[in-house]
């Protein structure tokens, strides 16, 4: 029987061959957490009565959206996951000191290995698909039952073969792979499926790139974004301390695809996802025509706050400045993203041009702290929605794109083309 990746690396965690529309009991590789899911995970947990978790090294709390605390509610909620993590003397518990988005730090640490079957209580969990791991995000009490058993119920996904050709050209990056995607399948084109990304551009992408590409098929719906283990895979993991030793798995070629989408990425734009969905994709030249301020551009996230889009950031904003009606925010997605940015001097180059460079944090993305949104107000963001209220106001309106298209809007004050700098 021809399998997928996903298909191949379940049976794997189940013993036997498995295919897509199976309802399968698994083994949890990773549990991930954050200071906003872990509290309704960890009292679904103890109103079970249980006293011990079931993979304590196999669990992790990232303290990400809301630290350091914005407000009283935000730190009482935060001591729910310490208390918890101290109690339980967690092995793998990120809080202030060594802190990060959890999805940029998890890979990081080693902590994603190819082949692992990994959960976490946020959607942009399937992340980690970029280092050839199935990784979809649960709620939280879906969480708790992983914790009290180490596994969960899936129902084995179908999955869509998305096929790359070409090489990217100036200005074209992962962000503008998947919302061309999204843009082609919408919001729910994917539903409960796998978005499994080949091609022969995928080897031009670094995994910044690929990290971005994954990060977003939950946008389109999708149960996890997947891409096959390579040699630029093995790179980034070859200096990590990995949790788990890696299985590197390939689609058969005469796997079983419900739908195949082909994507000529020498002939693509940039693009741009205008108000109020990541599937409302326009090219840069249409938002240029249009002539869209901004008040605010956002450059981090789980998406797009990665060392290679601070490096693509201050390569424009150097020796520039932010336009005087525009406010620029940058955040690094880990503390190690930030140290290498300051032994770059990026950050000089950001405050110099006028910049905020925070901690890390999710914060600005779902509309939490360090960069809302007020009324009429319109962002430019590196992020991956931009739903209505999503980072503030409810009449604010949000444009995604990638790193250079908002270095260049923050230069100018409305949605630009790098090049014309």
């Amino acid at each position: 029987m021809p399998q997928t990746i996903t298909e191949k690396i379940f049976s794997d965690h189940v013993g036997r061959k498995v295919k897509a529309g199976e309802i399968i009991r698994s083994n949890i590789d990773m549990v991930i957490g954050n200071d906003i899911t872990t509290p309704i995970s960890i009292k679904a947990f103890e109103d079970s009565g249980m006293k011990e978790l079931a993979n304590p090294d196999g669990f992790s709390i990232v303290m990400d959206h809301f630290i350091p605390a914005k407000d009283i509610a935000s730190a009482n909620q935060a001591k729910i996951s310490r208390d918890f993590a101290y109690k339980h003397n967690l092995k793998h518990f990120f809080d202030e000191k060594d802190m990060g988005i959890e999805h940029a730090l998890l890979p990081e640490k080693g902590l994603v290995v190819p082949g692992d079957v990994i959960i976490g209580a946020d959607s942009h969990t399937c992340t980690h698909g970029a280092l050839g791991a199935f990784s979809t995000g649960m709620g939280s009490t879906d969480i708790s039952f992983a914790l009290i058993t180490g596994g969960n119920w899936f129902k084995v996904p179908e999955a869509i073969k998305v096929v790359f050709s070409g090489k990217p050209g100036e200005l074209i990056y992962g962000k503008d792979l998947i919302l061309e995607v999204i843009r082609q399948l919408g919001v729910d084109g994917a539903l409960y499926k796998t978005l499994e990304f080949t091609g022969d551009t995928i080897v031009h992408l670094s995994m910044d790139d690929r990290f971005s590409l994954c990060n977003m098929a939950i946008e389109a719906g999708a149960k996890n974004g997947i891409i096959a283990v390579d040699d630029t895979t093995r790179e980034f993991l070859a200096d990590k301390n990995l949790a788990r030793e890696p299985k590197e798995f390939y689609s058969d070629a005469d796997a079983h695809y419900v739908q195949t989408i082909h994507v000529d990425v020498e002939k693509l734009e940039p693009v741009i996802a205008y108000p109020s969905l990541p599937s409302n994709g326009k090219p840069l030249s249409q938002a240029v025509k249009d002539e869209v301020a901004v008040d605010q551009v956002f450059i981090g996230s789980c998406t797009n706050g990665r060392l290679e889009d601070l490096r693509i950031a201050a390569k424009i904003l150097k020796d520039r400045k932010v336009a005087r009606k525009t406010r620029l925010i940058i955040t690094p997605a880990t503390q190690k993203i930030s140290l290498q940015a300051q032994k770059e001097g990026l950050v000089d180059i950001f405050i110099e041009a006028g910049a905020v460079f925070s901690n890390p944090t999710c914060g600005a993305c779902l509309g939490g702290y360090m960069g809302i949104l007020g009324k009429d107000e319109v962002c430019i963001s590196t992020t991956n929605r931009n739903f209505i209220g999503r980072m503030g106001d409810r009449s604010s309106k949000i444009y995604l794109a990638n790193s250079a298209i908002a270095a260049a809007s923050a230069v100018t004050g409305k949605i630009s083309d790098p090049r014309e700098l």
